[in-house]
């Protein structure tokens, strides 16, 4: 695939993301605005969910809003994880991003099965911060947690700590769900942190593509939490950028 058939899909499976503290309504209006660019829209902004109803707000239907719970450090807290998705839920969001509990796994299949009652037909997106889990058995074990508890997407990291998104994690969550009958065609995956081009983003849609088919390469399954991939899509789609051949081999 050429750079540009690339960009494409990245932006068509972008959210486009701002969770700085210090947000206020005026950033999310530059990022609602940058969400509908030259070259089309992204799939979904994500945001704080004291942020969510303005975002809905500024844009159109097209463009999903998409909310965080628990984040970003995964607490056991119950109550809160379930306070902030019934925060997005009244905001009027489409999608929650919950961080998994990954320093205490006992607590996480209560906390995950209440937050998807609690967004009942809402986007489930199950944040495993896969960089902070010690190998690939606790990063199996969250995955089937999550998958068991109704999750819709599985995605690698919130993009605060250290370590974020990894071929290795994306290949470890795309086989729970390639390998799970009732997943296969339905749960999608969302690589996060650290991607910043296009030739990036090419590693992880070829990684879904031979674990999830083709058919896989659409919002509704495939999503990049990368906000600073912007400049390169738009760079490369506007002919600011020598498109490159994806990278291959991984």
């Amino acid at each position: 695939m050429d750079a540009i058939a690339t960009a494409r899909i990245a932006l068509a499976c972008l959210d486009l993301t701002s969770l700085n503290d210090a947000d206020t309504e005026a950033d999310i209006d530059q990022l609602c605005a940058k969400a509908q660019g030259p070259h089309g829209p992204v799939a979904a902004v994500c945001v704080w969910p004291r942020l969510a109803a303005h975002a809905r707000a500024q844009l159109p239907a097209h463009i999903r809003v998409a909310a965080v719970a628990n984040f970003p450090d995964g607490s056991r807290d119950l109550r809160r994880a379930v306070r902030d998705t019934e925060d997005i839920v009244h905001a009027g969001a489409q999608e929650v991003d919950v961080v998994f509990p990954y320093r205490d796994f006992a607590h996480a299949p209560a906390l995950l099965n209440a937050v998807r009652r609690a967004c009942e037909g809402l986007t489930l997106k199950v944040i495993l911060e896969t960089g902070e889990l010690v190998d690939e058995a606790r990063i199996a074990q969250a995955c089937r947690i999550a998958l068991d508890n109704g999750a819709d997407f599985l995605k690698t990291s919130t993009g605060k700590t250290p370590k974020s998104a990894s071929p290795e994690a994306a290949r470890a969550l795309l086989g729970a769900i390639a390998n799970r009958a009732e997943a296969r065609g339905r749960v999608g995956f969302k690589p996060s942190g650290g991607i910043r081009t296009v030739a990036d983003a090419a590693v992880y849609i070829e990684l879904t593509r031979r674990a999830l088919g083709d058919a896989a390469l659409v919002p509704q399954r495939f999503r990049f939490g990368a906000s600073g991939l912007l400049n390169d899509i738009q760079a490369v789609l506007g002919g600011t950028a020598r498109p490159e051949a994806a990278k291959t081999g991984y």
